[in-house]
């Protein structure tokens, strides 16, 4: 139970803080060489230390498993929030990905039924969805054009599909993958960073990096990104996956951006009104909510 609580608060905490580190390093990074670099490094770090542990990293059912969890997580649904960020305010993208409870609802054939038979779900991922989107109203009404141009109206539909990406992958690796799961994630990250670097090859970004003049703070951010957010972050999700209801571990989504906030008010001198104060509190209540039933049931 102690490893429980503690890969959640790191998958809470952990990835709530890399919205602020993936911005200081997306100021010298193009964004899919940011995440061919991030995701390698951790992988390569990851798959190097269990070999050092004498795990066994070659199952050829594994490496399938990997290549898709992999593309379907990271390379689709956190690169396309990474292209979004470029066009659409981060708070619409972050609204949108809180979405992502919902599609596990819908998607997780197995528990479809007792997760829309059970009030505690249905109404913990209704909450929560309404909190984030009560936290970041303000924001939104601020900037978002009048009228959406076309460029906007796709990144939507991206964001979107990311979300749904990031959904089926966590359920692919929570039902059809075998093995080790920490071993599953650094092959994970590895053949995500391959199709990251494909793609950065195909949009000419290596024509932008000019290595000399990247920031100290971009190389500390990515640093915080492989160890903390990769390494730590994504190793604690993809093994949460196995031993917790898809449902639950999806509620980092609700989390992250609470978090998010929280860490802009105390070291970025942001500002947090009574809404938000609301919205936060909507958010943690949900959050309750949806695990009040597991909480019962032990």
């Amino acid at each position: 139970m102690a490893k429980v609580v503690i890969a959640f608060a790191i998958v809470y905490i952990v990835w709530g803080s890399t919205y602020f580190f993936v911005q200081a390093a997306l100021r010298d990074f193009p964004p899919f060489i940011l995440g061919a670099l991030r995701f390698m490094t951790a992988g390569v770090i990851l798959l190097v230390w269990l070999a050092f542990k004498k795990q066994k990293l070659f199952n050829r059912p594994q490496l399938i498993s990997s290549f898709i969890v992999g593309n379907l997580l990271l390379f689709i649904g956190n690169g396309t929030i990474i292209w979004a960020e470029e066009t659409l305010p981060s708070s619409l993208v972050a609204v949108l990905v809180s979405a992502s409870p919902v599609w596990f609802v819908l998607f997780d054939a197995r528990t479809l039924k007792s997760n829309l038979r059970n009030p505690f779900v249905i109404t913990g991922v209704t909450i929560g969805l309404a909190g984030v989107i009560l936290l970041f109203s303000e924001k939104i009404y601020h900037q978002l054009s009048p009228v959406s141009g076309n460029l906007e109206i796709i990144s939507l539909i991206v964001v979107v599909a990311g979300s749904v990406s990031w959904c089926i992958g966590s359920l692919y690796s929570k039902y059809k993958t075998s093995g080790d799961p920490i071993v599953g994630a650094g092959w994970q990250m590895v053949f995500a960073a391959l199709s990251f670097l494909v793609l950065s090859f195909f949009t000419d970004e290596f024509k932008q990096v000019h290595i000399y003049e990247i920031h100290l703070r971009a190389w500390l951010s990515v640093i915080y990104l492989v160890l903390m957010g990769s390494i730590a972050g994504y190793s604690a999700y993809i093994w949460l996956l196995q031993v917790r209801p898809a449902t639950q571990v999806s509620t980092n989504a609700y989390v992250n951006p609470v978090v998010a906030v929280l860490l802009g008010v105390l070291f970025g001198g942001e500002f947090i009104n009574s809404l938000q104060i609301g919205g936060l509190a909507i958010i943690l209540l949900s959050v309750f909510i949806i695990n009040y039933d597991k909480y019962k049931i032990r």
